[in-house]
């Protein structure tokens, strides 16, 4: 049972209390420090432990020390709703949507109103970290497994901004930005998000929630912090729709202690992600994180140089490039060294073998350095 169906049970449509109000469904406001599990590690996502629009570097300090092993209950914290062209007052900006002040997260608020941010030159994330874990050295893998993501809020937001996006120029018309409310509601015993086939029609476009973290990194080896926007070979904003929950990330750990952070929670998104945002929202994430040595690294996956997925079904290796076309062509030759490695199977015979049997999707077309990833079903090799 996920996070989402747990939370289904809680749905009552505690907001909707007036004509044109959404009906949201009635999930409790995990707001900072509260309904934590007693005896969790746990990292709020209070100014103190957050990044606002960079990624850690390999110089940061960590905000949380933790053993191989160990799960930690991390807050994520969603930027729409935060940013200058929405206001930077998510009480404000949600009040206008039937959002009452109870339900908008404290730690957004604080975010938006103390958090160092450059507008014309950081990204738009929230990232919480990082975090050093005990033992982790370059050459080794860092396992990080999605126990459980819940929903902090009952809404999110769905952005198209700055002429951005996979139709620049053409969408939003005008060159401002359009940020589309999407209130969380409950049908048949399911949540779901809910959208108005045109402005001031009812809410009768809806679609399932499947949450997932958008950005899971370590530090790279660098005394410079990267930009939120692009992912890269140490993870970041990768937006990987498949990352929901009982899933695993590995990553090349770059530094001492990994330093890994979260952020960027989803509700739910598309693969390509073409607006330029999906349904963004806050989120609660158990997550467990584990060291795999360079030398066992190796032995059950080859040389891993990028992200690399699992689900139950399907090892995903990953390509990223600017180049759509160049992300393709990485993600095969992953693809290709993955099962060249793990199965013994012959270069040629493993490219055969994804040309009849393995889906490649493309992950976002949003981030600047765009995202193709292949699905490899784990079954036919047994």
């Amino acid at each position: 049972m996920t996070g989402i169906d747990r939370a289904a049970g809680l749905a009552r449509n505690r907001y909707g209390t007036g004509e044109g109000t959404p009906a949201f469904a009635d999930l409790p406001i995990l707001q900072p420090h509260a309904d934590v599990p007693d005896g969790a590690t746990y990292l709020s996502a209070e100014p103190r432990n957050v990044i606002w629009g960079r990624l850690p570097s390999g110089v940061d300090a960590a905000v949380l020390t933790i053993a191989s092993g160990d799960q930690v209950v991390v807050d994520t914290v969603s930027h729409e709703g935060l940013l200058p062209d929405q206001g930077q007052d998510p009480r404000a900006f949600f009040a206008a949507h039937g959002v009452p002040a109870d339900a908008v997260l404290d730690d957004a608020a604080a975010i938006a109103a103390t958090s160092p941010r450059d507008h014309s030159a950081d990204g738009p994330h929230v990232v919480t970290g990082p975090i050093h874990v005990r033992g982790a050295a370059p050459g080794d893998l860092l396992r990080i497994t999605v126990d459980r993501l819940v929903p902090r809020v009952p809404y999110g937001v769905i952005s198209n901004r700055h002429g951005k996006g996979a139709l620049p120029g053409q969408l939003p018309r005008d060159g401002s930005t359009v940020s589309v409310f999407a209130p969380v509601e409950e049908r048949d015993g399911r949540l779901v998000g809910a959208l108005p086939r045109t402005e001031g029609a009812a809410r009768d476009v809806t679609f399932p929630l499947a949450p997932f973290l958008g950005t899971m990194g370590v530090a790279p080896a660098s005394d410079d912090r990267p930009h939120s926007v692009p992912p890269s070979d140490f993870g970041g904003n990768i937006d990987i729709k498949l990352l929901v929950e009982g899933t695993q990330l590995f990553l090349p750990v770059q530094v001492d202690g990994a330093l890994a952070f979260v952020g960027d929670p989803h509700f739910a998104q598309g693969d390509g992600e073409v607006a330029l945002t999906a349904l963004e929202a806050s989120l609660r994430a158990s997550l467990t994180f584990d060291v795999i040595p360079a030398a066992e690294a190796q032995r059950q996956f080859g040389r891993v140089t990028g992200p690399l997925v699992r689900t139950p079904e399907y090892l995903v290796p990953t390509g990223l490039d600017p180049d759509l076309n160049e992300a393709m062509r990485k993600a095969v030759r992953a693809a290709i060294d993955l099962i060249t490695a793990r199965w013994g199977m012959d270069e040629h015979l493993a490219y055969a073998y994804l040309s009849a049997a393995a889906d490649f999707d493309i992950s976002q077309v949003v981030d600047i350095t765009c995202g193709v990833h292949a699905r490899i079903r784990e079954a036919d090799f047994a």
